[in-house]
């Protein structure tokens, strides 16, 4: 019953695309920019890195809002339908949307996947299914950024100069970050590279950086943890002393406070080393809503949580 639901509830939502293509009149451009909406905030802060001062960026999805969850309302596909670009992540990130992507494809609409970007070969797999969470690894990102800044140039080819020079500064930026990543990195013993966090989103931060990564949960938070899974992971947790573990801001905290109980009563103290933007980026208030920000915050996090007191000298 609850299948049919999901099935019939799609189809509504592929419906509602279709009678608003008909009806809602495109957005009034400001300056002639092109009008673009993103699904993510970290595609958020993408298109405007690459569209920059030739773009009008509109998010979907909030600071802290979960996708994989994460339903269109009528409000949403209005957005999307008087766009003149829809970018989204793919890999079934927004697996509560694709039959409304596929749906404005069908009317027209210039719609990028940034996860096109990347070949299969490239892409981390769990249990059959491609593992969405593609800006953990910056190399990725940065295949992700080129498709997007292609995307762009076909729909306003006027512009795509402009775009392949954003794109070109922009690299540079990944460059940066990816070295800083690797340096803060070798910090850490190879002993000491396990991050634990609520659910298994940083599969791609462990292969690129020589992280063993475990999740309370799978790769999608529609997934839920047994509790032997988590009786299993206290255990590995007092085993191995991993001195940290780590919420996510896009999730209850509940699971990993659960989890440091069931290491204490092991015998052994697990500490929240702090908090991690996964699915979502976070505020200008902290600069954590770029890409570049919330990804040297969780680096810093995690490799000064796992020291513990080996930070201080």
């Amino acid at each position: 019953m609850n299948l049919l639901k999901r099935r019939l509830s799609c189809v509504v939502m592929a419906i509602i695309v279709l009678l608003t293509a008909s009806c809602v009149p495109a957005e009034n451009k400001k300056e002639d920019k092109l009008n673009v909406t993103v699904t993510t905030t970290m595609l958020y802060d993408l298109a405007r890195q690459i569209g920059g001062k030739y773009v009008n960026v509109q998010g979907l999805m909030g600071s802290g809002v979960d996708p994989h969850q994460y339903r269109a309302s009528a409000g949403d596909i209005v957005k999307m339908q008087r766009a003149d670009v829809v970018v989204y992540n793919g890999l079934h990130l927004e697996g509560k949307m694709g039959d409304v992507f596929a749906s404005l494809e069908d009317y027209g609409k210039t719609v990028i996947c940034a996860a096109d970007g990347i070949d299969e070969s490239m892409l981390i797999k769990h249990d059959g299914v491609y593992d969405p969470h593609i800006w953990f690894d910056v190399s990725l990102w940065k295949l992700a950024a080129k498709e997007v800044a292609n995307g762009l140039s076909k729909a306003d080819p006027d512009n795509a100069a402009h775009y392949a020079e954003n794109f070109e500064v922009y690299d540079k930026q990944l460059t940066e970050l990816d070295k800083y990543i690797r340096k803060r990195a070798e910090e850490l013993d190879e002993n000491q590279r396990v991050l634990i966090t609520a659910h298994d989103a940083f599969s791609y931060f462990g292969k690129a950086y020589g992280f063993k990564v475990m999740g309370i949960q799978g790769v999608s938070t529609a997934a839920e943890a047994g509790t032997a899974d988590v009786i299993a992971l206290a255990q590995f947790i007092a085993d191995n002393r991993i001195k940290a573990v780590f919420v996510e801001t896009s999730l209850p905290v509940k699971a990993i406070e659960a989890l440091c109980e069931a290491v204490r009563a092991r015998g052994f103290e697990t500490s929240l080393g702090g908090s991690l933007y996964s699915d979502s980026l976070g505020d200008e208030t902290n600069g954590t809503n770029t890409y570049i920000g919330a990804f040297r915050h969780n680096t810093d996090t995690v490799i000064d949580g796992l020291k513990g007191d080996d930070e201080i000298e």
